[in-house]
């Protein structure tokens, strides 16, 4: 380990006063001639995973912490008050340290949450196994104590801090900013630090990487808050340097504080956290009788082939569509599925696929690879026969290619959320959670938001961003290639300052929704896997899809469709004339329907409505459902690609 660790350090999912994107920051944290580095966003553990794999494999030592935010009574208290939570840092030493984080992070969310995710001196007791804790900047309780006058008071504190986490593992945190505040509380801290035999730790605040990004970190604060820099109500930092500092200018701070810049490679030794990426953590689906999940799964599959063969839906031959075909690649999927552990999957989604078609909720035929699975077909997620339609099974799952399944499940838009509801009842709310998303800065929003922020006319703005290309995915640095762009890059400084801006800011997350599909659903509590919070009144994880399957935790699809929602009122309206009407029944060889689809007749048909696709329609004038399979397949990115 090197001379000094940073151990206070706001990234971009910070979401508010952090400008420090997680993959820069190993560079920085080099060129500052260090070796580790921990993570501690306010109040939030969005951006953990990403930045200890970005570290570790830059060879950087990640350290995962959370600057909590601490209610000053009951987390349950939720009255008007400005000064209702103080700061406090934890820093997790192990696996138990960073379950116990999870669990604090969680709950100040769903808990605690107002104004601010708050958690409360009752669960810290409670969950502070593994967990360093720093007394924080001037927002932590001891400083404000301090501030106040009230020495006493923030020496009693600081020795429950103690008791709470132990001596070795809670330290008096010393930051100078060069501000008078800063100045003012350093000899009081170290007096108390003294005066209470506890240790001291030198930290640096930082927000952004490095000093010459603090105008833009103030930018993308008037963003954040809809002001200007030059309002003044804007928010603000008093001073300039909340940047990565060397250790160099660390030693020169605090040097004169005996073990505090020591400390801090104490306090990275002492975090040994080992992050577990090849393990899958599968929720399991209640059998009746005590039976087993494959032996339960095999039962439905044979019971679903009589059935599908009782009402018609297969009928066998001698030559492609016998029985023994249907049986062989009936045993070959279940062992494939029960090799690899899936068959819990298999039922949870017949589960609540099935509830779905019971209460009358319309659910689609089913789309993408899952549709290869004739074990999907016979437990009726899907209604499409991968035998009849020759859809093979290795497209969904792989022994050779291990993957997480994904069966995406379309349901009517309107009644959707009745299915996310019951599978929350059936297996419990700890146990179910949806997913979040991070809302980024893609260019021409970029632009148009720091045009705003900067003070910048609306009109003059507006012609930049009109200039960015309208192209899926374009960069800015992509997009001032293009001559007009280029142009007025050249020419204007404050073009130039503006998209320069732009450029440092774009793709940094803006702020938090909903996976439009994703629902989590876990064995144990989810807040043992991973961290929760509320996006809009909805609980979802902290973690976004990509990273939830990398922890080995299993997604499942609910995407809400709204033409099926239109084909189901349609089919009704019908029904008033036709009471026998059923859309399940319609003949896949109506020669009338491919006429209107010939001529791109097909707006508000899903995946043939759009224009690029009309006119191949036109052109090719498909004949049969296996024309129309073919187009599918073609008009896709990867295919398009090669053309």
């Amino acid at each position: 380990m090197g001379e000094f660790v940073h151990l206070h350090l706001h990234t971009e999912y910070s979401l508010l006063d952090g400008a420090c994107r997680i993959k820069d920051i190993p560079e920085r944290i080099k060129e500052c001639d260090q070796d580790a580095v921990a993570i501690t966003d306010h109040g939030n553990m969005y951006g953990v995973i990403e930045f200890y794999k970005t570290c570790k494999k830059a060879g950087i030592k990640p350290i995962i912490g959370c600057e909590v935010y601490v209610a000053t009574a009951s987390r349950f208290d939720k009255r008007a008050n400005t000064d209702s939570y103080y700061h406090l840092v934890l820093l997790c030493k192990n696996m138990t340290g960073y379950q116990n984080l999870i669990k604090l992070v969680s709950l100040g969310y769903t808990e605690g949450f107002y104004s601010k995710p708050r958690i409360d001196e009752e669960i810290l007791k409670q969950h502070s196994d593994g967990l360093v804790a720093l007394s924080a900047c001037l927002s932590g309780k001891i400083p404000r104590l301090l501030a106040m006058g009230d020495v006493e008071a923030a020496k009693k504190t600081a020795l429950e801090y103690s008791e709470i986490f132990g001596k070795d593992n809670f330290y008096v945190e010393l930051q100078d900013h060069g501000t008078e505040d800063s100045r003012r509380l350093m000899p009081m801290l170290v007096q108390l630090a003294n005066e209470c035999d506890l240790p001291m730790v030198a930290t640096n605040d930082c927000h952004y990487l490095r000093k010459r990004d603090s105008e833009m970190q103030q930018v993308l604060m008037c963003i954040q808050t809809n002001t200007t820099i030059d309002s003044d109500n804007k928010p603000s930092f008093d001073a300039d340097d909340y940047y990565i500092k060397t250790t160099a200018e660390m030693k020169m701070i605090y040097s004169a504080y005996q073990g505090a810049i020591e400390n801090t490679v104490k306090i990275a030794d002492m975090c040994e956290l080992e992050l577990e990426f090849d393990k899958v953590y599968l929720p399991k689906f209640p059998c009746p009788d005590s039976k087993g999940a494959e032996q339960y799964l095999r039962e439905l599959t044979f019971k679903g082939l009589d059935r599908r063969v009782a009402r018609g839906h297969i009928v066998y031959n001698d030559t492609n569509y016998t029985e023994a075909i249907y049986r062989d690649r009936i045993e070959y999927e279940l062992s494939v599925i029960g090799s690899m552990g899936y068959a819990d999957y298999f039922l949870i989604v017949q589960d609540y696929v099935g509830f779905a078609k019971r209460q009358g909720i319309p659910v689609g035929p089913g789309r993408g690879s899952g549709a290869g699975s004739l074990v999907a077909y016979l437990l009726g997620i899907t209604e499409i026969d991968s035998i009849k339609f020759d859809l093979l099974f290795e497209r969904f799952l792989n022994p050779e290619r291990v993957s997480m399944p994904d069966i995406d499940i379309d349901f009517c838009y309107n009644r959707r959320d009745e299915v996310i509801k019951y599978v929350t009842e059936k297996y419990g709310r700890e146990h179910v959670s949806q997913i979040i998303t991070f809302g980024t800065l893609a260019a021409k929003a970029a632009v148009r938001d720091c045009g705003r922020a900067m003070g910048m006319s609306y009109a003059d703005v507006d012609v930049v961003a009109k200039a960015i290309p309208s192209e899926l995915g374009i960069t800015l640095k992509d997009a001032i290639r293009f001559p007009e762009l280029k142009t007025m890059y050249k020419e204007s400084e404050d073009v130039k300052k503006l998209i320069d801006t732009a450029i440092e800011l774009e793709g940094m997350p803006r702020n938090i929704s909903v996976h439009a599909a994703g629902i989590v659903i876990t064995d144990k509590p989810i807040s043992q896997y991973v961290p929760l919070s509320i996006s809009n009144g909805t609980l979802v994880t902290q973690f976004d899809m990509d990273t939830i399957a990398n922890l080995g935790l299993l997604k499942f699809d609910f995407l809400a469709l709204r033409y099926l929602t239109i084909i189901n009122d349609a089919q009704m309206q019908i029904q008033e004339y036709e009471p026998d009407f059923d859309i399940e029944k319609l003949p896949l060889d109506d020669k009338s329907t491919y006429e209107l689809i010939s001529r791109g007749d097909t707006l508000g048909i899903f995946q043939l409505e759009s224009e690029g696709m009309r006119q191949v329609l036109q052109n090719l004038r498909p004949e049969s459902i296996d024309d129309i399979l073919s187009v599918l397949a073609l008009y896709r990115p990867g295919p398009m690609d090669s053309i």
